[in-house]
């Protein structure tokens, strides 16, 4: 007889283990913003979970490892956030929640808006905290240069506006 249509033991467990997403070891500040984000996010997930766990066909068991798994690292996320009031920040310096205007070596003019990990989107110019641009402006304050230190190469930066959300 054929082995395509014998049922093996191991049919229903996946041939390798779903890794852990990572999470960092950096404390998990987050901006109001960012918070609602997570709780949205886990409130998506549970409601898919939930769906793929009625439904239960054997397609949908890959999905389902993949929403149990980001649904654990989400919570944790959420469990583990730190909400930083942005309002109490130095409005005239560099911190976390702060958006940065800063204009670069060739006069090319950017801004950033520093955010919590999981916040963090290049397509809107949101920074990671963590993230060497970040840690190259924290601390600074309009009119300062500094260096950021990319794999492209170290550029400087000098500090236009800072500004924060209310």
């Amino acid at each position: 007889m054929s082995r395509a249509f014998v049922k093996d033991d191991n049919e229903d467990r996946p041939s390798e283990e779903l890794p852990e997403r990572p999470v960092s070891d950096a404390p998990n500040y987050v901006t109001a913003e960012g918070m609602q984000l997570l709780r949205q996010r886990v409130e998506e997930l549970a409601r898919e979970h939930a769906r793929l766990r009625e439904s239960a066909e054997a397609f949908e068991k890959p999905q389902l490892a993949v929403n149990e798994r980001d649904l654990r690292y989400f919570q944790s996320r959420l469990e583990s956030a730190i909400l930083v009031d942005v309002a109490s920040e130095p409005k005239d310096e560099v911190h976390f929640g702060a958006t940065v205007k800063t204009q670069d070596e060739d006069g090319k003019i950017s801004s950033f808006t520093i955010v919590g990990e999981d916040e963090a989107d290049v397509k809107k110019n949101k920074i990671s905290w963590v993230s060497p641009l970040a840690k190259a402006l924290l601390g600074s304050r309009v009119g300062d240069t500094v260096t950021w230190n990319r794999p492209a190469g170290s550029t400087t930066l000098e500090v236009l506006d800072i500004s924060y959300l209310d």
